[in-house]
């Protein structure tokens, strides 16, 4: 592998003109392409197979309701000392419903003086607004409509805020996220190199990559059900990875000139060496993404499969326009040339490569024992973490959404923003007593705890089917309401009937339960694969094992994190997040593929070069303090560098990318910092030699997989 991509750097440096030809044109018909075909995001986030999901075709099937049409609803709360039957109040609402009718998307819009869809106090209402067509599909200017004709209620002194299935805030992909991203990222660039035209070229390849991968995807959108917030996750891997790759290549180069080497050798081992780790590495995030689809959950593993992509994509380009850039540019990325600002902030040599090694050579122990109790502290809140998907009640509170939900709420109820459709399955019971079985099963759900309110049950043509609402008396994410779902199901119920409960409160439960499950079983197959696959690479049994261990543990804590912030409320204001909540259902699955991935990066540019240095000195210590001497630095850079990517999404108005990206950025930090730079050295001062060895007998039976360069270890082109 390392003399493949050996001859790849030299041929892109020594004809970049072609290298970055090809590249272009591969840009402009990926762009040619998507202008033609369009971007259609369309995907949701349900799985086939889940107890509310056959309640959900079975509600469909003997209970049509037409087509699903978009709804928007107005939500009312009367001024001070007023209420809505209040004949000023009512003339400003109908007024406003009028004005609204006017559009002719708007198949209807219901009157709540003639629905009763009024709380009992007079002072909170509701109309819902019925589009013909799908909530996806309404236009802008529907929407605009409705946020005009609202200004009449509102400018009467009327609360006026909407809920529905039409969204007012759809996911962004490219805005102030991506910039911050970058802005930080070229500044901890800068320092690292000194050089304001070095810390540019990670940046500009990153972008390139980023762009391609952007592209194809929008392309695929067309032919693949997917949703927007896909694309951003790619979005955000892609940006942090593209940099990082391209900065070991660089960074490997200029360490090589430093050397002594020429140009151009020093460029083809750059790719040759950091490039196979590189290749690694990106393979090991690839795969891991990959693996989301072993899950079997069809909107995660659609995910995966287009964050691999991005991977895919950046990682390409890093082996190839990376050194084709190089050679336009020629000695002008050399290490002698520095800017003069940032070199004075640069630490002495000796302190910055060494300093941290030997202080890791003295106290191995004591670091690993400290690390494993702040693991554990960190950790501690996992214990109790809950799954949900966000909904309107954790929106910011200045957001209409979160508005119009309290409204509700305080009108009628916090079950009312959850309610729960129960079918009465009677098709196993006598004929002739299929309806008293399904009016006895009414009863029978009558006479549960924590219902504030049930419908009369509605049956079918067939009369072997009734259906009925449920308003719980707690809120959606209450736990208090995921054990009634459970506790309706589980009711032995009278006469061969059976109960089936969906809704939107419980498809999230068996989504959240489905996902829990999945877990293990996913984070199994990728870290065997990964074990495996390490001591291909290491040829080492110790070596794969801590770098699992040490995944174990940033998994831990970062949900653990994840938990303390997003779901018990501890520091939510600090980084912006309106409420506190159970944590996304998917996020734990999609955290582990990604911050997997992202570990196993760091474990192979930092270890690899401590093999390198093993296999020329055969010194196990001074193995270690040589690779964090030669690979420290610039993966403290690359660490910093993916932080900053994720942490500035934090700044994204989307809850979903808000708390994504507060997660990962703990989760890297924890990782590069505390378990790659600290830990895993710890670890093998303290195992020495033992951390190389492998038995003879299977030495000789594996594969030899080059990514130290010892294939090209013979090539000597130095300058004397």
């Amino acid at each position: 592998m390392a003399k493949f991509l050996y001859n790849l750097g030299n041929f892109a440096f020594t004809k970049p003109k072609r290298m970055l030809i090809g590249w272009l044109l591969i840009l402009v018909a990926v762009v040619a392409a998507t202008i033609g075909t369009g971007v259609s995001f369309n995907g949701d986030m349900s799985i086939p197979g889940t107890k509310s999901e056959k309640a959900m075709d079975l509600l469909e099937k003997k209970f049509p309701a037409g087509d699903d049409e978009g709804t928007i609803r107005l939500i009312f709360k009367a001024p001070k000392d007023e209420t809505l039957e209040a004949k000023k109040v009512k003339h400003k609402i109908n007024e406003t419903i009028k004005e609204i009718k006017k559009d002719k998307a708007v198949k209807q819009v219901t009157d709540l003086y003639e629905t009763f869809t009024i709380s009992k106090d007079k002072k909170i209402g509701y109309a819902d607004i019925t589009y013909r067509v799908k909530a996806d599909k309404v236009k802008e200017s529907s929407k605009e409509k409705v946020l005009n004709s609202i200004k009449i209620s509102k400018d009467a002194g009327i609360q006026t805020e909407l809920g529905g299935s039409v969204t007012f805030s759809e996911i962004e992909v490219g805005g102030i996220s991506e910039i911050i991203g970058i802005v930080f990222a070229f500044l901890i660039l800068a320092f690292t190199f000194a050089s304001l035209l070095v810390a540019g070229l990670p940046i500009l390849t990153a972008v390139i990559g980023l762009v391609i991968g952007v592209m194809v995807i929008l392309i695929t959108s067309n032919f693949v059900d997917m949703s927007a917030f896909s694309l951003t996750l790619a979005v955000m891997i892609g940006l942090a990875v593209g940099i990082d790759y391209a900065l070991f290549i660089i960074s490997r180069y200029r360490q090589l000139l430093a050397e002594g080497y020429n140009l151009n050798e020093a460029a083809a081992r750059a790719v040759g060496t950091a490039g196979s780790a590189v290749l690694f590495a990106g393979v090991t995030v690839i795969v891991a993404l990959c693996g989301l689809v072993l899950v079997d959950i069809p909107f995660l593993g659609i995910m995966g499969l287009v964050g691999a992509f991005m991977v895919l994509s950046v990682m390409l380009v890093s082996l190839t326009i990376v050194p084709a850039i190089l050679g336009l540019l020629g000695d002008k990325v050399s290490p002698s040339r520095k800017n003069k600002l940032f070199s004075k902030l640069q630490p002495k040599k000796e302190k910055k490569t060494m300093g941290w090694g030997r202080f890791i050579q003295k106290h191995p122990g004591k670091i690993m024992l400290g690390v494993i109790l702040l693991t554990g502290l960190i950790s501690w809140p996992a214990l109790h973490m809950e799954l949900g998907l966000p909904d309107n009640g954790m929106k910011g509170k200045e957001t209409t959404e979160r508005k119009g939900y309290d409204l509700l709420a305080e009108g009628f109820g916090k079950g009312f923003n959850g309610p729960l459709v129960v079918i009465i399955d009677a098709s196993q019971a006598d004929k002739t007593m299929k309806s008293k079985s399904i009016e006895k099963s009414s009863k029978l759900l009558e006479k549960m705890d924590g219902i504030k309110q049930i419908t009369p049950a509605i049956p079918d043509p067939s009369g072997e089917y009734a259906m009925l609402t449920i308003l719980p008396r707690s809120g959606p994410e209450d736990k208090e309401t995921k054990q009634l779902v459970k506790d309706i199901r589980n009711v032995s119920s009278v006469a061969d009937t059976k109960f089936l409960v969906t809704g939107s409160t419980a498809v999230n439960i068996d989504i959240s339960d489905r996902l829990s499950e999945a877990l293990p079983k996913f984070a199994g197959v990728i870290i065997g694969f990964a074990f495996v696959l390490m001591i291909l690479v290491f040829r080492s049994f110790l070596v794969p094992l801590k770098a699992v261990l040490g995944f174990l543990m940033t998994l831990t804590a970062t949900l653990g994190f994840a938990v303390f912030v997003l779901q018990d409320g501890h520091l939510a204001p600090l980084f912006g997040i309106p409420a506190a909540g159970p944590l996304l259902n998917f996020m734990p699955v999609l955290v582990t593929g990604i911050l997997f991935g992202l570990a196993m990066d760091y474990e192979v540019f930092l270890v690899s070069r401590m093999r390198e240095e093993f296999l020329l000195s055969h010194d196990a210590k001074k193995s270690v303090i040589s690779g964090l001497q030669h690979s420290g630095r610039v993966v403290t850079a690359a660490g910093l560098i993916m932080i900053f990517v994720f942490a500035s999404f934090i700044f994204a108005q989307d809850l979903i990318i808000k708390t994504m990206g507060l997660t990962l950025a703990f989760g890297v930090l924890f990782d590069a910092f505390v378990i790659r730079m600290t830990f895993i050295p710890a670890c093998m001062m303290l195992l020495g030699r033992a951390n190389w060895y492998l038995p003879k007998w299977l030495a000789r039976l594996l594969p030899h997989i080059d990514i130290e360069g010892e294939s090209i270890a013979q090539k000597e082109k130095k300058i004397i």
